[in-house]
Order: C-alpha cells, then sequence, then structure tokens
C-alpha cells in the first residue's frame, strides 16, 4: 500500500497543481503563532505538499525546511517561493515519512505536520515517526500535527486495511483514536489536544500541541 500511496499522491499534485490553494490552513496559521510565542527560529514541516503552509511560515520570518513525498508538490513550492522572492526559504527534501529524518539531533525548534500523520501509516510507523520528531526537536522545542479522528464521517467506511485505516475514494487514512493520541504524547508535555473540522464533508480533525521536555 505504501507505493501505491506514494504513486497515488504524485499523481494528484501533478493533474491538480495548487489543490489546496495559496492560502496557508488554519492550523499553519495557529503554529506560526505558537513557534513565535516560543521564539522558534527554525521550523520543520512534514508532508508539505506544494507548500502553502511552508511558504506561510518563511513570510513569517522562520528558517523553513519542507519535506514531501511528492516530488511535483515540492516543484510547485520551490516555484512559488521564487515567485514570491523566498529563493531558498523555504528548503525542500523530498522524504518519505516512514524513512528517518534528514536532519541532525536537535536542530529545529519547531515542527509542522498537516494530516501527515493520519495518512496510509501504521501505528507502528507514525510511533516511529515521532521519535524521529523528537530526535530533531531541540529541547523545549514543540510539535503541532493534525489528525482525522475515529469520530469523522468516513472512519468506517470504505476499504478496510486494519489498524483504523479505511480507503476511500483512492486516500487512505489512519483515524486516531484518544488512546493513540495519548500514547504519541507519552515522554512529552502534551499541551492541547483541540478539536477542529475543515473541508465540505466536513473531515473532523484534532490539533495536537505537544512539547519536548527539557
Amino acid at each position: 500500500m505504501a507505493e501505491q500511496q506514494r504513486t497515488h499522491w504524485q499523481h494528484t499534485y501533478t493533474d491538480h497543481p495548487r489543490m489546496y490553494g495559496r492560502a496557508p490552513s488554519a492550523p499553519a496559521v495557529h503554529a506560526a503563532a505558537v513557534f513565535a510565542d516560543a521564539g522558534a527560529g527554525d521550523v520543520l514541516e512534514l508532508g508539505a505538499g506544494h507548500g502553502r503552509d511552508a511558504l506561510h511560515f518563511a513570510r513569517a520570518g522562520f528558517r523553513v525546511t519542507a519535506t514531501d513525498v511528492s516530488q511535483s508538490g515540492l516543484a510547485q513550492l520551490r516555484h512559488d517561493a521564487e515567485a514570491e522572492r523566498l529563493t531558498g526559504r523555504p528548503a525542500t527534501v523530498a522524504h518519505d515519512a516512514r524513512d528517518p529524518l534528514p536532519l541532525a539531533a536537535g536542530s529545529v525548534d519547531g515542527v509542522f505536520a498537516h494530516m501527515l500523520l493520519c495518512m496510509a501509516l501504521s501505528t507502528a510507523e507514525i510511533t516511529a515517526l515521532v521519535s524521529e520528531v523528537a530526535r530533531v526537536l531541540r529541547p523545549g522545542g514543540t510539535f503541532v500535527y493534525t489528525a482525522r479522528h475515529t469520530g469523522d464521517a468516513h472512519y468506517g467506511a470504505g476499504t478496510a486495511h486494519g489498524d483504523d485505516i479505511f480507503e476511500h475514494g483512492g486516500f487512505a487514512v489512519h483515524f486516531f483514536s484518544r488512546r493513540l493520541v495519548e500514547r504519541l504524547a507519552q515522554g512529552w508535555d502534551l499541551i492541547e489536544v483541540h478539536p477542529f473540522e475543515e473541508g465540505d464533508l466536513p473531515r473532523r480533525l484534532w490539533r495536537i500541541t505537544q512539547r519536548r521536555r527539557r
């Protein structure tokens, strides 16, 4: 399923350029404020897609590294950064979330991921990714992520792949339980689990903020 989803996202960004628009997501606007309040300088975005949120972080003055599995999405990000004369900000890195993060330990102050963790990743893969986030964050650094949860209308619909993963319309989603959120926050300070809705369905999500302990 991993290779199928990689291909799916590559084709999706190629066939539907800037499919999420140019305005930043509400969670990214919130995360930028959280990072600024914490005095963050270096920010990593996981699953940046075509870059609407990464560009928002760059405009806010952060030094941004943006990762995504889709080369097509990252190419759109770089094009838009150049158009805004943000060349070199953000830096872009092709990366699969199942692999170790290509950053040094303790190299960033904030990490953001909008709906990446609830993609077609197993619980073990999500747990490993959060451990990698802890590794690259400096002590006291903040991780803000969002995930669709088990109260979402699509939970239990479509093709079941086990591990609370359901595929609907070609998109596979791992729906988060509150128990999983709390498990992923073990060893962190869990600051907030904020419910919100997004899109036309609407999708039901949590915005989770947790801080690496000093």
